[in-house]
């Protein structure tokens, strides 16, 4: 006895079967079955899945003291050697449901010393595992022909449905199989299956294993069935779970399988139509709010597609995301303080040390508020908050928000990275959004189901409630350019914040929206890379982000996000966002963060000293008597009156300052900025050809001529705003401007010979 325990522990029973795997939606529906590792659909059935009819069936044929013996029958055991000595033929079988689990976990030439070894083997498996488990085992092993294992693969390939909804009718057609799997081939011999388990069901009706009534509504059942494909869903997601969990026989999503169908219909759908402005692919990733549980994974118009490489997953690619970080920079540099949504900012052509960004349009609009810049999605604004705010604290929250190449590209980023100058992925930028949703907390995506539902987990504090507030009412305004001119459904226009973004180039049309409930993002292009004219997130992406969230929340609550108390009204100077001076007579209300934004007064009027004829100013050491008056001008930022400048705008320029004053300005502020050449550049210049270097500076409003030094050496004179062009020699140059007031501004650039 102690020996056999010995062995017992020693040797324990080998129950490691591959199983195919298995991903279900959150409510544990097949979405995706891949193969086993041995190339069969081996499909494991859970102890939930098996009902008492299908328990009872079973056990009425196979083995009907299973829940008695100790994994060996003796009184079969002897019967059946009585009959195979006395008639020198097998004619009945002894083996238990045990002893054929251990047979097709080990299989073996049928010998009789094998059969000692089985039912040791038995005893063993019975010691182990409860009946329950035992009875599992033996119904995911049982053959059911080609490549066909176990009661959950034969459900689903033939039935289309779990073995937890199998009829009587269909239980006893799926227990007499696997004694006979190549004469009774279910879509192939239905007639003879019928027969065979007509007779059973006779059987269990002289039994008395299922009432009368159950038995008779099984014998009229039909038999219609046929081989049907394993199901092939979600199949970018599947294949990522698989990877993920490789070890698991089944993997429980949390994908919505009615949510998903829908999805993976209209992507398809929609790019069928694109296709014919060589718009290839889509992905979309929705994702509930609450939970932050991944509800549809779309990697692709279609998997099996390959025209632009649908086995791509979208939600993964690394992409450009155009101008979808912007809603992340403003609502950071709202909650640093440095700006509200009232605060105006010159969108006009700006030199940021040789990086000259252009809008969409290519056009500029001169002066514009915060809330316009975003909602329009200007470039020149965005630089200049990055700027202001410094491109690290920026990629400081991108990697908060765990933006894996932002990562990697850390060193090599600048300030175009607000225009889409680095690499993101779908689900970092949905994920990105749905912080928004949650009150500025970003929190990590949940692709599985556990066994009791829970809310999205921790996560990072990114940006405040009351940012997160002030970029949702942005956000959420419909009188925007990137509305879709072609949008069908205008007159149903989902109650969502939104922003579009499109790469260089065409190459990526982004759509990113949430309300309480769902944050949906949409990538539309190619995969190959390839730029098409008429690719833009509004044009392109934003049409389908609508139908989606038309399709998944159509009837979506009233409820919409609530103004935090921290966020408070207050009145402003309309002509910059600033708290009014005692000029500002324009005064409009504008949101701010209590004791976080920004208290600067308005300085868009300066007070000068001018003659009666206004054609002289004087300042404060040169002011006359009498024969003077006060006036307000318009205090403009150089590169806006460079702007009004080029574009021939008029403005109110201040008298030239009385000539016959002394004082001498020497102030850093206003002086000249010098836009061209870029300090701390190198040149190189073809000493065969007469190439000039131009020079170009902006100036305050109370400027009128400048003057231009080379290595401290006098160039030229000429008016402010107006370029200079001059041959430079080589080497180290010392670029100098200075204004008619004496203030001034140095760079230094290097000439090279090619």
């Amino acid at each position: 006895m102690v020996v056999l325990v010995a062995l017992n522990i020693i040797f324990p029973p080998k129950v490691n079967v591959p199983y195919s795997t298995l991903i279900t939606d959150k409510k544990g529906e097949i979405l995706h079955a891949f193969l086993s590792k041995d190339e069969k659909w081996r499909m494991f059935v859970e102890l939930k899945e098996i009902t008492p009819t299908l328990r009872k069936a079973i056990l009425a044929k196979e083995d009907k003291y299973f829940n008695y013996h100790f994994g060996v029958n003796p009184v079969a055991i002897f019967r059946a050697a009585f009959n195979n000595i006395t008639k020198n033929r097998r004619t009945s079988g002894a083996s238990t449901i045990t002893m054929q689990v251990v047979r097709m976990l080990n299989p073996d030439e049928r010998t009789y010393w094998n059969k000692i070894s089985e039912i040791l083997r038995a005893i063993q498996l019975e010691i182990f595992y409860s009946k329950d488990e035992i009875l599992q085992m033996y119904l995911n092993l049982v053959p059911y022909g080609s490549n066909i294992e176990g009661i959950k693969s034969a459900s689903y390939l033939y039935f289309q449905k779990s073995p937890d909804r199998l009829s009587l009718a269909e239980v006893t057609t799926l227990a007499i199989i696997p004694n006979r799997p190549t004469s009774l081939r279910l879509g192939t011999k239905n007639p003879l299956i019928v027969e065979e388990r007509n007779k059973w069901l006779k059987r269990f009706q002289l039994a008395k294993v299922f009432d009368n009534q159950l038995i008779s509504d099984a014998l009229r059942e039909p038999l219609t069935v046929a081989r049907h494909e394993a199901p092939k869903d979600a199949p970018h997601l599947s294949l990522r779970l698989k990877k993920q969990f490789t070890d698991e026989a089944i993997i429980h999503s949390s994908v919505s399988k009615a949510t998903q169908t829908k999805v993976e219909q209209m992507v398809a759908n929609y790019v069928n139509r694109t296709r014919a402005m060589n718009i290839n692919n889509a992905a979309v990733l929705v994702i509930n709010n609450e939970t932050m549980q991944v509800e549809a994974y779309v990697g692709s118009a279609g998997f099996n597609d390959k025209l632009d490489g649908g086995q791509v997953d979208g939600v993964q690619a690394i992409r450009s995301p155009g101008s979808a970080l912007k809603p992340l920079l403003y609502a950071t540099a709202f909650d640093k303080g440095i700006i509200t949504p009232k605060n105006i900012i010159n969108d006009v052509p700006t030199n940021f040390n040789g990086f000259e960004p252009e809008n969409f349009d290519r056009k500029f609009n001169g002066k514009v508020s915060v809330e316009f810049a975003l909602a329009n999605s200007l470039n020149i604004p965005a630089v200049k908050v990055v700027k202001d705010l410094s491109k690290t604290t920026l990629i400081e929250q991108l990697k908060k928000a765990d933006f894996q190449t932002v990562k990697k590209q850390e060193k090599d980023l600048g300030l175009s990275i607000v225009l889409g100058g680095c690499g993101v992925t779908l689900e970092e930028m949905t994920q990105l959004y749905a912080a928004f949703a949650n009150n500025g907390n970003w929190k990590k995506l949940n692709f599985i189901t556990p066994l009791s539902s829970r809310r999205g987990a921790g996560g990072e504090v990114l940006i405040s409630p009351s940012a997160t507030y002030l970029i949702t009412e942005i956000l959420a305004q419909i009188k925007r350019p990137d509305l879709p001119n072609n949008f069908d459904y205008t007159y149903r226009l989902p109650k969502i914040a939104w922003k579009t973004g499109t790469s260089f180039g065409r190459r990526d049309a982004w759509s990113i929206g949430y309300n309480k409930k769902y944050t949906v993002g949409v990538w539309v292009g190619n995969f190959s890379g390839e730029g098409v004219p008429e690719l833009s997130g509004a044009e392109i992406a934003t049409p389908l982000l609508f139908q989606i969230f038309n399709t998944i929340d159509y009837n979506t609550s009233s409820v919409w996000f609530r103004q935090p108390k921290e966020v408070v009204s207050r009145q402003v100077c309309a002509e910059s966002g600033d708290l009014p001076s005692e000029y500002c007579s324009n005064k409009i209300l504008d949101y701010s963060i209590k004791n976080i934004s920004h208290t600067r007064k308005c300085t868009h009027l300066k007070k000068f000293y001018v003659n009666l004829s206004e054609s002289m100013s004087y300042c404060t050491q040169c002011l006359p008597i009498d024969g003077y008056k006060e006036k307000l001008y318009s205090n403009l930022a150089p590169e806006l009156l460079s702007f009004y400048e080029l574009k021939h705008i008029l403005y109110e320029k201040i008298p030239t300052h009385n000539p016959n004053c002394t004082r001498f300005f020497k102030t850093a502020n206003n002086a000249p900025i010098i836009t061209n050449p870029n300090n701390g550049s190198e040149y190189y210049l073809n000493q065969n050809d007469t190439q000039q270097m131009q020079l170009a500076c902006q100036t305050a409003n109370d400027v009128r001529e400048v003057y231009w030094y080379i290595n401290d050496r006098l160039l030229q004179k000429t008016s402010a705003n107006k370029p200079v062009f001059f041959t430079p020699s080589l080497g180290k140059l010392k670029i100098s401007c200075t204004d008619d007031k004496g203030r001034s501004s140095s760079i230094s650039v290097m000439v090279k010979e090619e």
